[in-house]
């Protein structure tokens, strides 16, 4: 709607002349989005205390995949948190909380008050049984994983899903090199094995990840077979990751 579009451009002027003549705040996209969500993914205050005033109870809403305005609020999350009665940890159709979300994208200060000001919960596990930690380790947040770790005690060791995953394999399957480095910094095991005995070893060198494979080999870890038997760098295709387990040591 061009109240809608109104909202992406921030444009207060315009978004006021359209609900003045009649628009209507709480009509929703084919995403299941009205105009306050997506002016909450824009970020911009003024437009939001503006929309909470005319229409009180359009920050009510969720899209189709159960994303409330809070998980894809930016800067205006103070203005949602003290004016909308959003529950703590609301979660979408994956599972995720807008606390991971704001972690997930590097959004620190916003963590901070979803604590401070929502009671969110820091180990809160999405679907699949993953924590903020690991949806942090998967998008190279590395202040993300600081703060959760060293600030709020997160252990930096624990597992996610079925597969008993610890963040130091999200990293090292992503090839998120600098990231495996703040895990080891924070304590992460670096012999730890998933629920089919795969190192985070095995899983750089399926994924590819010359890098993070070169950063766990000089870190300590030892190829080692996994459950079924197989070493991590017989999982090695490209050049550079079979060059990288070159005079390696294997452990029995």
């Amino acid at each position: 709607t061009p109240l809608m579009m109104a909202c992406t451009r921030k444009n207060l002027e315009v978004i006021q002349t359209l609900l003045e003549h009649g628009a209507n705040p709480l009509l929703r996209n084919k995403d299941g989005w009205n105009c306050f969500h997506i002016a909450s993914r824009e970020g911009h205050p003024e437009v939001l205390q503006y929309l909470l005033d005319v229409s009180p109870s359009c920050w009510d809403t969720e899209s189709t995949t159960g994303r409330t305005p809070l998980h894809t609020a930016a800067l205006s999350c103070f203005c949602l948190l003290s004016r909308c009665q959003y529950k703590p940890d609301s979660r979408d159709s994956c599972g995720v909380t807008p606390f991971m979300d704001a972690l997930q994208n590097g959004h620190v200060g916003i963590a901070r008050l979803l604590l401070d000001k929502h009671q969110a919960c820091p180990t809160a596990v999405d679907a699949l049984g993953a924590q903020a930690l690991h949806r942090a380790a998967v998008t190279a947040q590395d202040g993300s994983i600081r703060f959760l770790v060293s600030e709020l005690g997160v252990d930096v060791n624990g597992r996610a899903t079925s597969l008993q995953l610890p963040a130091l394999h999200y990293a090292a399957k992503e090839g998120h090199g600098h990231t495996i480095q703040t895990l080891l910094s924070l304590g992460a095991d670096v012999q730890a094995k998933d629920g089919k005995g795969r190192s985070a070893l095995h899983v750089a060198s399926a994924g590819q990840r010359a890098e993070a494979a070169r950063i766990l080999l000089r870190a300590g870890l030892q190829d080692a077979p996994d459950a079924t038997g197989m070493l991590a760098q017989q999982l090695a295709r490209r050049p550079d990751v079979i060059q990288a387990f070159q005079g390696t040591q294997v452990s029995t």
